[in-house]
């Protein structure tokens, strides 16, 4: 899944088992036979035959699971699960006939238990038949209504499913663990006026009585209850077939279809790209792309029936942006890698969530390289590791493999350390092994372990081996040689010793322990030594001991281009050059998940390398300065002034890794400012990244052209040029925006600068109004999503509390899209503090909404709160969440996350301030804006 999906029990807290609590009582006040949340092992489900029969205007459905069951112990009763539902009755089909038997529930783990009067014997085949019903749900989990409205105005409805991670059960009777692989066959009962698609192709259509029809889906292959998906609406498809001849269709609303050309080109691509990748065909006859107008998160993984955000799927070659353009294309490309990252090979259980979500993230990168090179997406992965290392950072953060149990845990799962550090950590490991070798040994996982289960050692254990493999064809297999010993990185010094290769033990250094290392590098002349230590962002130095990882380290320096490897496997170390040198570089354009701090004379070294001549490092590289500068300030290894020095730079930068870091990097600095009451320093602040990016600002045409990193970059730009009132900027904003408004929106503006024209025509109520009317008749998405984050950064506050109210209320503003409304305007300097009032007064709402534990609400939490830096304010949110329950969220890591930024914030402030001040006082003695 991408983003975060959802999970929750409601309002109640999930112990892993009883223990030496009272034993479970059944609803019916009987003793409950099972008191663990995992399922017992002693039967697994080896099929479903499921019928369902949704309503579209009830909003109820019913239906009926008939499982065949396999007996591994002698048994007398069958425990499996099912969520706020109806149970009417419930047979066993025995080789001997056809008995009722008894059902016992459980609510507080979604349990029943299915009791026989007779022994379930081991290696007999059994079959359950279970009636039950059900309302929709009117969250985004499980089995869920959804609407759109058509131009005319006309409400309509449909019915999706959303089962990650565990909700499942909420739409039938199933064993809802991902171990417990089974294979589907579906049917759906619904009106003429509605289509239906699932996993599978229809097989047949059966005409029943009243008027209804049956959809026949073919049988799935084994797989996960929680890929199952089923969708009742009026939808529309386009479709095309695959080299391979797999037919790939796109669904979407009517009056969209006309947005779905790109997806389904997108889509057949990279479907044709995995299937030659990994060596192992597509094993389904189809796979569709839906588009669902209320969805939580990103999209869906679902075997052969992908669900996507419509923002997500939906392009108009005139209207989307290129920003647009590869995000679309990443979400395809992630769900993609997951038919075979996830769906073929799953994980035994969400402890290892990592195994499906960094693979799918990492893959998105890989196949977009090879497929789609114009995306240039290289110029964005470094993106996702710093912005894992951030949550990484704080004491809070969990390894990337870690025990949980109840549904807000696993929930809590869907997190950037599970995506964008399993990536990076991913790409370290390729980098490390080559990519050939690398390659080579997922695809020996893949095949090893298709239709099973894995847990993190059989990855390394099958990337370990890659030089046994025999089962490869001839073309990989000539790459064999780059991973034998000692020959990783053919024209530089080897990786380790001449002790064996062993992934295993490195890699559970990076999935088994929070955090990551901190690589401090002093140069002694020809000396260079090393040491490692948790990077952590807290003031309890005792939190940093105890973390070794082995750290695959390259270098370069001022006397060689060649990239040197060293795998650093103690807490200190030294490495000897042939000669001395003006400076080094270590991790090298940062394909290594760790940060670098040079000590003595090494920032120096490196900031005048940067004033010299910046162009002697990639971007990737630059950019890493950056970041790691910074990043140390707030741990007081380095000052700020010096990392400020190295800022200086970026007058002359032109690459958007580089550009974007410098950005983010020295816009918080003020953000923090506008929480409190220093205008002085904070204009002061601002004015200084104006004259930084001044150059690269007045370069900037206002028009739709460059590659898809210029066009991005641009959109950056004078986006954040507007917003800081820029003047020419301002103006030509001004200008454009009311030629628009003049032509009643008609008039074409150029997509990659209507952010920064409809921020500045969000700043007075007329513009603000008519840019809303505009937003609700829209049926373009990616313009809508444009107008409606320009709405948030207005100063008007009535008409950002209207927003948030609204998008609640969900009627004319999607409920999908409240998290980014109310982020937004928590960022918005005039309204930060009604997003906290708003996030407080609703509360519960939210939560029922979004799901305990899900990224959406700790998206909210830490997004609304990140820029404070008061003990004042610091106060008053321990004061709200501290008043929480566990039933309402009271143990959810984003609160902790949020206690320690916030923290982290206020000694920033206190150490730094003066030294801020200073230097920007300094510097406009120095040297002018007009000499930069």
């Amino acid at each position: 899944m991408l983003v975060a999906p959802l999970l929750l029990l409601l309002f109640v807290p999930f112990p892993a088992s009883t223990g030496n609590q009272d034993p479970p009582k059944a609803t019916n006040g009987e003793l409950f036979p099972w008191d663990r949340m995992r399922l017992p092992k002693t039967v697994s489900p080896i099929h479903y035959d499921l019928t369902i029969h949704p309503n579209l205007t009830t909003f109820h459905f019913t239906g009926v699971a008939r499982i065949e069951l396999d007996v591994h112990e002698d048994t007398n009763m069958v425990v499996l699960h099912a969520k706020q539902m109806q149970i009417s009755s419930v047979l066993l089909l025995a080789p001997d006939g056809v008995r009722p038997l008894k059902v016992l529930e459980y609510p507080h783990f979604h349990q029943l238990a299915l009791l026989s009067d007779s022994v379930l014997t081991k290696g007999q085949m059994y079959e359950v038949k279970l009636e039950f019903a059900a309302n929709f749900s009117d969250s985004y989990h499980g089995f869920y209504k959804s609407s759109y409205r058509t131009r005319t105005g006309e409400v309509r409805f449909l019915a999706s499913t959303q089962f990650e991670a565990t909700f499942a059960r909420g739409a039938f009777p199933c064993f809802d663990e991902p171990a417990f692989k089974a294979k589907f066959t579906i049917r759906i009962i619904r009106e003429p006026r509605h289509i239906a698609i699932s996993n599978m192709p229809k097989v047949k259509t059966v005409e029943l009585l009243g008027g209804l029809l049956e959809d026949h889906f073919d049988t799935t292959v084994k797989m996960s209850t929680y890929l199952v998906a089923y969708i009742v609406s009026d939808f529309l498809s386009v479709s095309k077939m695959t080299q391979h001849g797999v037919k790939i269709s796109v669904y979407a609303v009517p009056e969209k279809i006309d947005q779905t050309a790109y997806a389904l080109d997108a889509a057949v691509k990279l479907l044709d790209f995995y299937d030659d990748y990994f060596d192992i065909p597509y094993p389904l006859p189809k796979q569709d792309l839906a588009a669902i107008p209320d969805f939580q998160s990103g999209a869906m993984e679902n075997w052969g029936l992908t669900t996507y955000r419509e923002t997500a799927l939906l392009f108009d070659p005139d209207r989307s942006s290129a920003s647009d353009k590869l995000a679309i294309t990443k979400v395809i490309a992630h769900e993609l890698a997951h038919q075979w990252f996830g769906n073929l090979v799953t994980m035994e259980w969400w402890n290892d969530l990592w195994l499906n979500e960094g693979f799918a993230k990492f893959m998105e990168y890989i196949s977009l390289d090879i497929t789609y090179p114009e995306l240039h997406v290289d110029d964005f992965f470094l993106g996702k590791c710093f912005e894992a290392m951030e949550v990484d950072s704080l004491s809070s953060s969990h390894p990337v493999s870690t025990p949980v149990e109840n549904p807000m845990e696993i929930q809590e799962m869907f997190d950037d350390v599970s995506y964008d550090k399993g990536a990076c950590i991913l790409n370290m490991l390729r980098d490390f092994m080559t990519p050939e070798s690398f390659e080579i040994g997922i695809i020996k996982y893949l095949k090893q372990y298709s239709y099973q289960n894995t847990v993190n050692g059989h990855l390394w254990d099958s990337l370990t081996n890659v030089c046994g493999s025999d089962d490869l064809d001839e073309g990989r297999m000539k790459h064999k040689e780059s991973c034998s010993k000692g020959n990783l990185a053919s024209g530089s010094s080897k990786w380790y010793s001449d002790d064996e290769l062993d992934v295993r033990t490195i890699m559970d250094t990076w999935t088994l322990q929070e955090g990551f290392p901190l690589v401090t590098v002093e140069v002694r002349g020809r000396e260079i030594r090393l040491s490692q230590e948790r990077y952590l962002k807290t003031d309890n130095a005792s939190l940093t001991e105890g973390f070794l990882w082995q750290i695959p380290l390259t270098y370069m320096t001022s006397a060689s281009e060649t990239v040197h490897r060293f795998l650093l496997k103690g807490k200190t170390d030294v490495l000897y050059l042939p000669e001395e040198v003006e400076w080094v570089k270590f991790n090298v354009n940062m394909s290594g998940y760790y940060m670098v701090h040079y000590e003595g004379e090494g920032w120096n070294s490196i900031i005048r390398l940067l004033q010299n001549d910046h162009t002697v490092l990639t971007s990737n590289d630059r950019a890493s300065l950056i970041h790691n500068v910074f990043q140390l300030v707030s741990i007081g290894k380095v000052r700020l002034d010096t990392a400020l020095e190295l800022s200086l730079y970026l007058s002359r930068e032109t690459e958007i890794m580089a550009v974007t870091q410098g950005f983010g990097e020295l816009v918080p600095l003020y953000k923090l400012m506008e929480k409190r009451d220093m205008a002085a320093l904070e204009n002061q602040m601002k004015g200084y990244i104006v004259d930084l990016f001044r150059g690269l600002i007045d370069q900037q045409e206002w028009a739709d052209s460059g590659s898809v990193s210029e066009r991005v970059l641009r959109s950056y730009l004078l986006l954040f040029a507007c917003v800081r009132n820029y003047p020419p900027c301002v103006t030509k904003a001004t200008q454009l925006f009311n030629e628009w408004k003049d032509s009643d929106g008609n008039m074409s503006l150029p997509v990659d600068i209507t952010m920064a024209v409809f921020v500045v025509g969000a700043r007075t109520p007329e513009g603000w109004d008519f840019l809303f009317e505009k937003y609700s008749h829209s049926m373009q998405m990616s313009v809508k999503s444009r107008m409606k984050i320009a709405m948030t950064v207005s100063p008007l506050k009535d008409k950002l509390k209207w927003m948030m109210e609204q998008s609640l209320h969900g009627e004319v503003m999607k409920t999908q899209d409240l998290p980014d409304v109310v982020v937004s305007i928590s960022k918005n300097p005039i309204g930060y503090k009604l997003a906290w009032d708003f996030l407080r007064a609703n509360w519960r709402t939210l939560i029922k909404k979004f799901d305990l534990g899900s990224n959406t609400v700790s998206y909210m939490v830490t997004g609304v709160t990140s820029q404070y830096s008061t003990r004042e304010m610091l106060d008053e949110i321990r004061s709200f969440f501290g008043s929480l329950t566990e039933e309402t969220g009271s143990k959810m890591r984003c609160i902790q996350q949020t206690y320690e930024t916030i923290e982290d914030n206020i000694r920033w402030m206190e150490t730094n301030l003066p030294l801020l001040q200073a230097w920007l006082d300094k510097r406009r003695q120095r040297m002018p804006h007009e000499d930069l």
